[in-house]
């Protein structure tokens, strides 16, 4: 596993205090939080890896893990996240101004260092853009030093589709390859229709000196494996994150355990052949 990095003591336990810049609507039931801390001396030294999560404290409702979708170089502090229960439910009621409780980041994070000069393909079903947007970036920011990038990405329709405005960067962008579908034909959608899946062939993924970051509800996520594989991906080149109720964020509670591995401090970046030594079902 890949060591776990957190970038000030003073946030794995103890909360620090965010406030919030801007809330931004993103699709039904979804709102992008930007933030800064009030502390300059840990707003200057907060530092992140892709892939990494966070707790979130609402005052008055509780605590959450939230992936982070920002990238560790040159943009602006923020989540991404989806109305579902009591604590996210407040948080959506929330505004410019209002205060947040931080702690993290937390886990090991996607690889970066160690993939350059490689082919990396993102496949995203729905939400599940949300965690693989900072390496996204993160890789974009860097693109000379990487081989083909492909981005693929589906949603049930066009209202669906998650951060409008870095997809049309994403597509404009030279050597960076976007494939996006939606479910159904629906009014005004001129790209393509189907499954995240059936747009593997149409990229021409490369099979050779290739990284796959994949992320997506069950049903997909499954169905974007076996394509990958069957074209002769490795299990073991594929990553992908596990999301588990977290209560700490850094292996003290277990709440995360599955059977010998701590998805908060081992995870939650696994590849698919650790996921499967794991008996995780996806």
């Amino acid at each position: 596993m890949q060591e776990q990095h957190t970038c000030n003591k003073r946030l794995v336990a103890i909360p620090e205090i965010a406030v919030i810049d801007e809330v931004k609507d993103e699709i039904r039931e979804v709102k992008t939080f930007f933030m800064s801390f009030e502390d300059k001396e840990i707003e200057n030294n907060f530092k992140i890896k892709s892939g990494q999560f966070i707790m979130c404290t609402v005052f008055g409702a509780g605590e959450f893990a939230v992936s982070l979708p920002s990238s560790p170089e040159n943009d602006r502090f923020h989540i991404s996240v989806r109305s579902v229960g009591k604590v996210t439910k407040a948080l959506h009621d929330l505004k410019a101004g209002d205060k947040l409780g931080i702690r993290g980041p937390f886990g090991n994070g996607f690889p970066f260092e160690e993939i350059k000069g490689q082919n990396v393909i993102y496949v995203a079903g729905g939400i599940g853009i949300m965690p693989l947007r900072s390496s996204i970036v993160h890789v974009l920011q860097h693109r000379k030093d990487f081989g083909r990038i492909i981005v693929i990405y589906g949603a049930r329709s066009p209202e669906d589709l998650m951060y409008q405005n870095d997809l049309k960067t994403w597509q404009a962008a030279p050597g960076f390859e976007t494939f996006i579908a939606i479910d159904n034909p629906a009014p005004g959608w001129n790209g393509p229709t189907g499954f995240v899946n059936t747009l593997i062939g149409k990229a021409n993924i490369p099979f050779e000196n290739t990284i796959a970051f994949v992320c997506g509800p069950p049903v997909m996520f499954n169905s974007v494996i076996k394509e990958l594989m069957d074209r002769g991906l490795s299990d073991d080149c594929i990553f992908s994150t596990l999301e588990r109720h977290m209560k700490c964020g850094y292996g003290k509670c277990q709440h995360c355990a599955i059977g010998r591995t701590l998805v908060c401090t081992d995870g939650p970046v696994y590849t698919y052949r650790q996921i499967k030594t794991l008996g995780e079902v996806i």
